[in-house]
């Protein structure tokens, strides 16, 4: 029995160590210029919050959640803003910077030469994307606290639920870059990523559009990640959130297999 997990268990030291020399490398590759594109990520969802959860929310007043609670527009908003700040953080790392380095730099096709796996490759990327998107995520909470959009308690167990939508979607856009062919099929990418955030139960309830639309709205990845980071935010409860969770665990392990795969492909023709 010892004979046959040993070696299993040896396996997966091997590949986690593997998989943080990648993290470790893009450490070592930081420049100081880089920290300011670190930086713009957490400043654009908070200018949003100033401008339309604020600013925009003293016209608009109290909203309703689902139980009846009322909160007030910025509560309500403050943490859709840090659910697609999480998504934005990931899939800047996962998408761009993912892109270049196998298709320009061929970063890549070095590493698969030492004993790096296609597989370990891609989870030292999602690890690094990450520590950018908890970054975010942390950042904005403390915000969040400092505005008395959300309590400490609710702060401290709503991390770990952005952390997760920052990994879902980070793995997504390293599948969808493998598929990539220049930077202009990136335009798409945009163009997906501006409309989930504007139709995801971000600034208004999803039960304030037409029916049919609701219900596309509501299958949504980002509308999923908004209903959990929400939810626990505000401390409104419900079996859904167990659907948010899978939901998002589906799309991390499906985006890794996906994105591995292709790597696979794409490294060893």
């Amino acid at each position: 029995m010892v004979t046959l997990v040993l070696p299993r268990l040896v396996d997966v030291s091997a590949a986690s160590r593997r998989s943080a020399s990648v993290v470790e490398r893009n450490v070592a590759a930081l420049k100081s210029v880089y920290w300011l594109l670190l930086l713009s990520g957490f400043v654009e969802p908070l200018l949003y919050l100033l401008s339309i959860g604020v600013g925009v929310g003293t016209l608009v007043g109290d909203l309703p959640l689902p139980g009846g609670r009322l909160v007030s527009y910025a509560e309500f908003v403050a943490p859709a803003m840090l659910a697609s700040s999480a998504m934005t953080g990931a899939l800047s790392e996962t998408t761009f910077n993912f892109f270049g380095k196998m298709k320009y730099m061929k970063l890549y096709d070095g590493m698969i030469a030492t004993p790096v796996r296609p597989f370990e490759i891609a989870v030292g990327e999602l690890g690094w994307a990450m520590l950018r998107g908890s970054a975010y995520s942390a950042a904005f909470l403390g915000v969040m606290i400092a505005l008395d959009l959300t309590s400490v308690v609710h702060a401290l167990t709503t991390l770990p639920a952005a952390v997760l939508v920052g990994f879902a979607f980070g793995a997504l856009g390293m599948a969808i870059s493998t598929f990539m062919r220049s930077w202009q099929d990136f335009d798409l990418v945009a163009s997906a990523q501006f409309t989930l955030f504007l139709f995801s139960g971000t600034f208004v309830p999803a039960q304030a559009y037409p029916t049919l639309l609701h219900w596309l709205v509501e299958v949504t990845p980002l509308y999923r990640a908004v209903h959990l980071v929400r939810g626990i935010a505000l401390g409104t409860g419900g079996w859904l959130w167990l659907l948010d969770v899978l939901y998002l665990l589906a799309m991390l392990a499906a985006g890794l297999l996906v994105a591995s795969r292709r790597m696979g492909r794409l490294l060893y023709p």
